[in-house]
């Protein structure tokens, strides 16, 4: 019963928050909704990083919690419910998050996603005792700094991107957003290509806009990939450039802290 009321608890839940995003319509409150989301997903992770860290080799700590809840049929219950109901909605908030970013849905990443989720955890329900789970969460935790890194850099990008659209850039002291300083800015996408440019390195009309857009390009066909899932951008403000750095650095040293005895 605590399975099935959390699946639709969780159904219901992404329901909620896409139709929400969806009202918004493409303007700057998007943008800014957009931005607010990207940080609340990137404390969502930070959240699951901490959690696992402290708990994941605490077996006795967990099985404490377990037997006092299982004292009671509703206890059971709860237990069960907030479990799967919570990894449901960060579910919703990632995938949103991810289609925020990348533009696009991958069916084929999602039920790919979603099968190897299923027996990894029949494995470890299975099999966890003969596998050391500590190595194995060594491995997804390092991921997750990165996926929560590259969060706050595309939330900080889309922040820029709300000012713009809702031409408020004098709050940032400037007038323009070519004056929006960057480290770089490369790839720009081209309205033509020219007889030194290789076409197996350009996609035409990404996104409906008819300019020919390098793969590694943040909408490019790698660029799409790296900036779901490591906040990669090809024109990044400083901000977000200084903001994703901080935040790689303090996980990768938190990481490097609670994992480097591990084997």
């Amino acid at each position: 019963y605590g399975v099935f009321a959390a699946i639709i608890a969780s159904v219901f839940a992404g329901f909620i928050a896409f139709n929400s995003f969806q009202t918004l319509g493409n303007t700057s409150t998007k943008a800014l909704f957009e931005a607010v989301f990207m940080f609340i997903t990137a404390g969502l992770i930070w959240y699951v990083i901490f959690w696992l860290s402290k708990n994941v080799s605490s077996k006795a700590a967990l099985e404490n919690q377990t037997s006092v809840a299982t004292k009671s049929t509703w206890g059971i219950f709860f237990v069960v419910f907030f479990a799967i109901l919570r990894e449901g909605f960060e579910t919703a908030m990632f995938l949103m998050g991810s289609f925020s970013m990348t533009k696009n849905f991958s069916y084929i990443g999602f039920f790919s996603g979603m099968i190897i989720a299923i027996f990894i955890g029949y494995g470890v329900f299975f099999h966890g005792r003969k596998i050391n789970i500590r190595s194995f969460f060594k491995t997804t935790t390092l991921l997750l700094v990165f996926l929560a890194s590259g969060m706050v850099a595309y939330g900080s990008h889309e922040i820029e991107s709300y000012l713009v659209k809702s031409k408020q850039l004098n709050l940032i002291s400037i007038d323009s957003v070519s004056e929006i300083a960057r480290p770089w800015n490369i790839l720009i996408p081209k309205t033509e290509l020219s007889s030194s440019n290789n076409k197996f390195f350009y996609s035409y009309n990404i996104n409906g806009k008819e300019k020919y857009t390098h793969l590694l390009h943040e909408n490019g066909r790698v660029g799409v990939f790296l900036k779901g899932f490591f906040g990669y951008n090809s024109n990044p403000n400083y901000i977000e450039l200084i903001l994703w750095l901080l935040s790689l650095g303090i996980g990768l040293s938190y990481w490097r802290k609670v994992y480097q005895d591990v084997r």
